[in-house]
């Protein structure tokens, strides 16, 4: 079956854009290894802890890698992911003439954005997406060595503190994904939908980029609220993507809310790593600011802030335990326009609550009541 990307243009330009790390073929990566199994091992313990999530798929597997292991690995998910599409596509695809260009122009595409994200990425977690396939390489805690040690030496970061503040926001996803027995499955049936509404037909691109011109006449930033996907989107696809968005809201501001509760006696650098990463981001160039709206990267930035910022109002009116509440089912989910104004939450599921008939109901412990600031991601540096 013909596939819509060409994976091994995909890969060579990704790995012609990420380059080499200057730390590269020095990054102790035997060393470090051992390190980040450890520094997972107590991570996932204090988030445990913390959230009352106990992740259903057993211990973490952690695994440290270069840029270019983190390229094979994202796009082996990517390739798993978009198989559907390429059975969709496969008529147009087999046409002579017709299939070479659009797939290796695809593969341009993709290979520069995993190129550039390597070279920014600390750590990934990454779920389960089809367990028939590859499971060996599924579900697993990533951690990009060379990017990771040159941030600790420019900015003399304490190594043990560092990463351990790292896999804390990792193992938090996983703990989101695999704790919450409906989250993996609800989570993909979104992808799943996105993907499958997919109409790449030559026509439709032209319907939507008019569009977005319209958007750009009328003072709007069509590449605001999640980059090129976002402005491309039919409004079917865009209801998916505003639900996607929501849900990742919830869970990145989960994850550096309980990254700096659960480190808070273990990592007192953490104050600090979430500056400077901050900072990374503000500093970047006119060009990499354009980059990362065009791939919707400072659309998933405001995702970590407005997460945070929704947390901390449910906590301030409800506590830990009203929070729970969304981890109950999908129907509890907070859309986009909640997670903007938590106000609409707390008064739908206090005063019109969601029924739970035919919704799988995960059964959480309510986080401990432990407090703290909350700080940025270590999932993408910026």
């Amino acid at each position: 079956m013909a596939e819509p990307i060409s994976w091994e243009w995909a890969e060579r330009i990704a790995v012609l854009v990420a380059g080499k790390e200057p730390l590269a073929a020095s990054y102790h990566a035997d060393g470090m290894a051992s390190e980040f199994a450890a520094a997972t091992a107590e991570a996932e313990q204090l988030v445990s802890a913390e959230t009352g999530l106990v992740p259903l798929e057993g211990p973490a597997r952690a695994t440290v890698t270069d840029r270019e292991g983190w390229i094979r690995a994202n796009i082996s998910s990517f390739r798993r992911l978009l198989a559907p599409l390429g059975e969709k596509l496969a008529p147009k695809l087999s046409v002579p003439g017709m299939g070479g260009a659009a797939r290796a122009v695809t593969g341009m595409e993709l290979g520069t954005l995993l190129g550039w994200m390597s070279t920014r990425v600390l750590g990934q977690y990454d779920l389960l997406i089809t367990e028939e396939v590859q499971p060996e390489q599924q579900d697993m805690v990533y951690f990009v060595g060379p990017n990771i040690l040159s941030l600790e030496r420019r900015y003399g970061f304490p190594p043990a503190e560092f990463r351990l503040w790292i896999a804390l926001h990792e193992v938090t996803h996983r703990a989101q994904f695999t704790g919450i027995p409906w989250m993996r499955q609800h989570f993909v049936s979104l992808v799943g939908s996105a993907v499958a509404s997919l109409d790449p037909s030559p026509k439709v691109l032209l319907e939507r980029l008019g569009h977005a011109a319209n958007e750009v006449r009328q003072g709007r930033n069509p590449l605001q609220d999640g980059g090129l996907a976002g402005a491309m989107a039919s409004p079917a696809q865009r209801d998916v993507l505003e639900r996607i968005q929501g849900l990742m809201s919830l869970l990145e501001g989960h994850g550096d809310v309980t990254m700096d509760r659960a480190g808070a006696d273990r990592v007192p650098s953490a104050a600090r790593f979430s500056q400077v990463l901050r900072d990374r981001r503000k500093s970047a160039g006119a060009a990499a600011r354009l980059f990362q709206q065009l791939i919707g990267l400072e659309a998933k930035l405001r995702q970590y802030q407005q997460g945070e910022e929704f947390i901390a109002a449910v906590e301030e009116h409800g506590g830990p335990d009203l929070l729970a509440v969304a981890w109950r089912g999908p129907q509890w989910l907070p859309s986009v326009a909640e997670i903007r104004d938590p106000a609409r939450w707390i008064g739908r599921v206090e005063h019109d609550p969601p029924a739970d008939e035919n919704w799988p109901v995960a059964e959480v412990a309510p986080p401990s009541d432990s407090s703290g600031t909350s700080g940025g991601s270590a999932s993408a540096a910026g």
